[in-house]
Order: structure tokens, then C-alpha cells, then sequence
């Protein structure tokens, strides 16, 4: 096949695929709705199902304080007999009938249900902070996603405009060529290089749908909603770290990070667990009544009744030993916590400075570029530049705004894993 007629076909397979990609069917645009981070992160709080579920063990375990705070029960008992000899009756329930009647309540003695109601408190205390530690690490899925999602579509646009203006061109230039005043080859660079711009563009459309469904599963709709996520763009460039130093940044991660605290809320349950088991081994107070009608030395016969376990064999020791070793346990977990604080911390700190100084030193004002580019066509119209120049060119734009996007989102990632690795929202794009 000669050089002619294989770009012809190459044209031809183009243009049959952007016939064919003029007649598919429509499809139905889903609704749209403006986002800002203010009220994605409201919705968040109200409707995400994970936290919902962790609310629930919170509720479970602030009632378990509540039970080992209440008494034991008291026992009734009664005795009859079934038969009376002496007055031939079943049941004989009159005088001359037997009958027991006894009543026994059991006392925890040694600070036993105190114990075990601060056990229960730290384990409710645990629970919470279990809450605020899955509450910070979806809000930073949240947030992330927003500003992701935010620049891609900004891409997106960048996409769109380009294609547009690019589509504008080619069909000026596929005119040329119909005339014979311009190369086939030429068009078929043009046509290649409008491929290449809207497969990338379709790429971008398919993470942000992926976005988009982590964005709506947060935030618990279902409806199919586009969401377009809204910014102070002014805001977002403000963000900066003068003001702050890491070591400050670390100390405040100790005070208030939910994880840490719930390492150290831990400790405290396994301290009072540890009092519980030792409270224990003393044994519990039987009190009772006994009434009985005709079975003693004495007709209605009144006594009071007294009953202990004597610790002799079982005092407890194993599970004194167990909850000593626990302690131990949650300390080495506690501190095991608090060095990855501290290291999530330094390692957020110096990707934010990274990537803080390169956007610092990137041009950030893009209208010199959408003013060269404008002369770049005109131009290329009036064959002062080559094809390959005009592409080039054209390349060379588009990658600028592509990675200015990404450089963005790069950057708002850094500082909010920087306030996820805090524990708190220190840099605030709202």
C-alpha cells in the first residue's frame, strides 16, 4: 500500500469513527448541583452510615455503664409441702401445714460494682474517641475527594475549551484540503492530535465518575446527583505554613488525636480492670430471711441468714495476672501510637513544605498562556509556523494547565494530610 493511500485510509478510519461517534444515542444528563466543602462536610456529619453504626457502639457502651452500676437481684424462695400426714392434705397451707419461706440479697463487697462501672466508663470513653477517629480520618476521604474532584473538573474544562477550539480549526483546515491548498498529511495530524486530547479527557472522565461515587456514597445520596464542588480559589492560595513549626504541630497532635486518646483511654480501662479483678477475689455477702412455719424446734420459726465464699483455693489469681499483663499490653500499644503520631506528623510536615515551595515558585496565571495560544493559531493560519510547531505549542499549553491542576489538588492533599496527621483542622480552605 502506497504512502497516500495509507494515510487516506487512516483519514477514512477517522472519520467514520467521528460519524460513528455522531449518531450514539443521548444519553440522559444527571442532575447537577452546586457543592461548597461547608455543606458536603454537613451532610457528612448527618448522614454517613459508618458513622451512624459507631454512634451505635457508643450508645452500647455508655448503657453498659448503667448495668454494672445496678444491683444484684434478690431471691425469693418458698418451700411447701405436698402432703401432711397428720391432716391427710395435699399442699396443707394452714397451720398445722409446713411452709419455708426465704429471701436472700447478695452485697458486693470491696468496691466491686464501682469497679466495674469505671471499667465500663473507659470502655464507653473508648468507644467515643473510636467515634472521632473514624469521624477524622472519613472527613479526610471527604475533603480530599472534594478538592480532587474540584481541579479535575477544572481540567475537564480545559479539555472541553481546547477540543472545542481545536475542532474549530480542524474543520477549517479539512476544508483547506478539499480545496487542495493543504497536505493530507497535515490534516491527519490534526485529526490524531484532537484523539489524543479527547481519549485523555475520557480518562479523566472516568476517575472523576469514581470520585463522584466516593463523594456520594460519603455522603449517604443516592439519587445519582453530579455534584460540582465550589471553592474560595483566594482562600485555597492563602494557605500557607508560616506561623506554625512542626514540633508545635506534633504537640498538638498529642492532645488531639482521637486514636492516641483512645490508646490512652485503654490504659485507664485496663488500670480499673485490673482494681475490678482485685475486688474480686473478695468474696460477696449472702444476706437473707428465713421464715418457717412448722419445720423447726419452734413453731414460726424467724431466722436471719448470713453467707460468704471463704477464699481458699480460688482468689481470684488468673485474672489478676491476665489484667496486669493487659496493662502492660496497652501501654506498649500506647506508645507504639504516640511514635506514629509523631512520625505522621514529621512526614505530613515536609510533603507539605515540598510541595508548598514548588507551587510557590509555578506560574499560577494562566491568561499569558490562553492569550498565546490565540496567537499561536493565528499564526499557524497564516503559515508563519510549521504544523509541528502549531502542535507542539498547543501540547505545551495544555500540559501547563494539566499539571498547574495537579500541582493544586497536590498541594491541598499535602495540607490536608497535614490536619489529618494533627488531629485538627489547622489550615482551613473555607
Amino acid at each position: 500500500m502506497s504512502r497516500f493511500h495509507s494515510q487516506l485510509f487512516f483519514l477514512l478510519l477517522l472519520t467514520g469513527t467521528a460519524h460513528a461517534t455522531a449518531f450514539l444515542p443521548v444519553v440522559a444528563v444527571p442532575d447537577t448541583a452546586q457543592l461548597t466543602l461547608a455543606e458536603a462536610e454537613q451532610r457528612f456529619t448527618q448522614n454517613n452510615l459508618l458513622l451512624l453504626a459507631q454512634r451505635y457502639n457508643v450508645s452500647a457502651a455508655q448503657a453498659q455503664i448503667l448495668q454494672a452500676r445496678l444491683w444484684d437481684n434478690p431471691t425469693l424462695s418458698l418451700e411447701q409441702n405436698t402432703y401432711n400426714p397428720n391432716t391427710r392434705r395435699a399442699f396443707d397451707v394452714t397451720r398445722r401445714g409446713e411452709s419455708i419461706v426465704q429471701v436472700q440479697q447478695l452485697f458486693a463487697i470491696a468496691g466491686r460494682r464501682k469497679a466495674a462501672a469505671n471499667v465500663a466508663q473507659q470502655g464507653a470513653l473508648v468507644e467515643q474517641f473510636n467515634l472521632e477517629d473514624l469521624l477524622r480520618t472519613l472527613n479526610y476521604q471527604l475533603r480530599t475527594t472534594f478538592f480532587d474532584l474540584y481541579y479535575k473538573q477544572q481540567t475537564v474544562g480545559t479539555y472541553n475549551t481546547e477540543i472545542n477550539s481545536f475542532q474549530r480549526t480542524l474543520t477549517a483546515y479539512q476544508n483547506q484540503y478539499e480545496k487542495g491548498n493543504i497536505a493530507l498529511k497535515e490534516v491527519i495530524r490534526l485529526r490524531a492530535f484532537l484523539f489524543d486530547l479527547q481519549t485523555e479527557r475520557q480518562a479523566l472522565l472516568s476517575e472523576i465518575a469514581t470520585q463522584e461515587s466516593d463523594l456520594r456514597i460519603l455522603l449517604r445520596e443516592s439519587s445519582g446527583t453530579y455534584f460540582r464542588p465550589t471553592v474560595n480559589d483566594s482562600r485555597l492560595q492563602a494557605l500557607s505554613l508560616i506561623g506554625f513549626s512542626e514540633e508545635q504541630l506534633a504537640d498538638t497532635a498529642q492532645v488531639a488525636r482521637a486514636d492516641l486518646r483512645a490508646r490512652q483511654a485503654d490504659v485507664e480501662q485496663q488500670n480499673q480492670n485490673l482494681r475490678l479483678q482485685r475486688a474480686l477475689a473478695a468474696p460477696d455477702l449472702a444476706v437473707g430471711y428465713v421464715y418457717d412455719r412448722a419445720g423447726s424446734y419452734i413453731q414460726n420459726y424467724n431466722a436471719v441468714t448470713l453467707g460468704v465464699a471463704v477464699p481458699i483455693f480460688n482468689r481470684n489469681q488468673g485474672n489478676i495476672r491476665t489484667a496486669q499483663a493487659q496493662i502492660e499490653q496497652s501501654r506498649a500499644q500506647r506508645d507504639q501510637q504516640l511514635l506514629t503520631v509523631r512520625n505522621d506528623v514529621q512526614e505530613a510536615w515536609r510533603q507539605a513544605q515540598q510541595t508548598d515551595a514548588l507551587y510557590q515558585t509555578a506560574t499560577r496565571n494562566i491568561s499569558d498562556f490562553s492569550r498565546l495560544i490565540q496567537g499561536i493559531e493565528q499564526s499557524y493560519a497564516k503559515r508563519n509556523i510549521t504544523i509541528v510547531e502549531f502542535l507542539d505549542f498547543y501540547e505545551s499549553y495544555k500540559n501547563n494547565i494539566v499539571q498547574l491542576n495537579q500541582l493544586r489538588a497536590t498541594r491541598l492533599r499535602a495540607f490536608e494530610s497535614l490536619n489529618f496527621s494533627v488531629g485538627r483542622t489547622v489550615f482551613n480552605a473555607e
